[in-house]
């Protein structure tokens, strides 16, 4: 009797123990999704956006500016720089959460790393290190860049739906702000996060003409200038706005559609460019594996390791000159 007492207690207690254990696991999920989840990332970065205003004046200063450090002393000097705050602004449209010390100190960093291998490691006379310094201390910016691209070329083909679910929902007798907020709410990112920027502006008193000022400031994209430019006329003048988005959204799939185009028709000079950049290295691997005593005065001997430097420097020019013949503007 005693044993089925005992064995049912330490049952008993053990389903509690696993109880406790789950509510504990499940409230500690609860606490890092309140502050790490993925809506209260969405809030925070739609806070952050509010301080990338370009307006200086008490009203439209809703927020504090955009760290340029996390280090005070740091912040200060920055912000004596002129272009930091550009510099910030080129961050922010890369969708990117550095700040710019961050940047700068990487672009450094890997520039001076980079530079001491070179003449200390390879033994490499010192212009050539600062050459090979500056290349790779101008990786991070690329990337930046490169980012940035990305994130404005997935807003300007998500602009044309936009516009039409302004369209859509003008027709329907909403507000032109509620439209902002229907766009923030329903689409995705990145052009949900900058609507909604602009409608938590306009809801915290802040001029619609100059939250879309700000709105094209933070997305430089002449789309959207022309979006903007369309409803700030329509405000001053009047006007069927919503045939005249209709219009613009028409006319933005059209464009987009002619890049396709191009695209396509470009495509085999860039599978050109691409082929005549790497043939060069891999002919040089497969001769190396092949036969590496043939290869070996490329870097053994004086004259071998000026044929590579050269090589290099117009490989480099030639790179330059076939992304300028298959980019095409439209």
């Amino acid at each position: 009797m005693l044993q089925n007492i005992g064995g049912n207690a330490f049952l008993l207690i053990s389903v509690l123990v696993f109880v406790a254990v789950l509510l504990l696991l499940e409230g500690a999920y609860l606490l890092w999704k309140s502050y790490k989840g993925p809506e209260a990332k969405k809030i925070e970065k739609r806070l952050q956006a509010l301080s990338a205003s370009s307006d200086h004046t008490q009203r439209a200063q809703l927020l504090k500016q955009g760290m340029l450090s996390e280090v005070p002393a740091i912040e200060r000097f920055l912000l004596g720089m002129a272009r930091a705050e550009g510099l910030g602004r080129f961050i922010y449209q890369a969708g990117l959460d550095w700040t710019v010390s961050r940047l700068l100190f990487s672009c450094a960093a890997l520039g001076a790393i980079s530079c001491m291998l070179i003449v200390y490691v390879a033994h490499q006379p010192l212009l050539l290190g600062a050459v090979m310094g500056a290349v790779f201390a101008a990786a991070p910016l690329l990337y930046v860049s490169n980012k940035r691209a990305r994130r404005l070329g997935k807003f300007e083909k998500q602009l044309p739906d936009a516009l039409d679910l302004i369209t859509r929902a003008l027709r329907s007798g909403h507000a032109f702000s509620s439209a902002l907020q229907m766009v923030g709410d329903e689409m995705a990112e990145p052009i949900a996060g900058e609507f909604h920027v602009v409608h938590d502006e306009v809801n915290f008193g802040v001029s619609l003409q100059q939250a879309l000022t700000n709105l094209s400031v933070r997305v430089p994209l002449t789309d959207l200038r022309y979006f903007i430019v369309s409803v700030l006329i329509q405000r001053d003048s009047g006007g069927n706005l919503t045939e005249v988005l209709s219009n613009l959204s028409r006319l933005i799939r059209e464009r987009l559609k002619l890049l396709s185009k191009v695209r396509v028709l470009s495509s085999e000079g860039r599978l050109s460019a691409w082929i005549l950049g790497i043939m060069p290295f891999a002919l040089a691997g497969v001769m190396y594996l092949v036969n590496p005593d043939f290869m070996a005065p490329l870097w053994n001997d004086p004259i071998g390791i000026s044929i590579i430097k050269y090589m290099l420097i117009l490989m480099v020019f030639g790179a330059f000159i076939l992304r300028k013949i298959i980019k095409i503007h439209v």
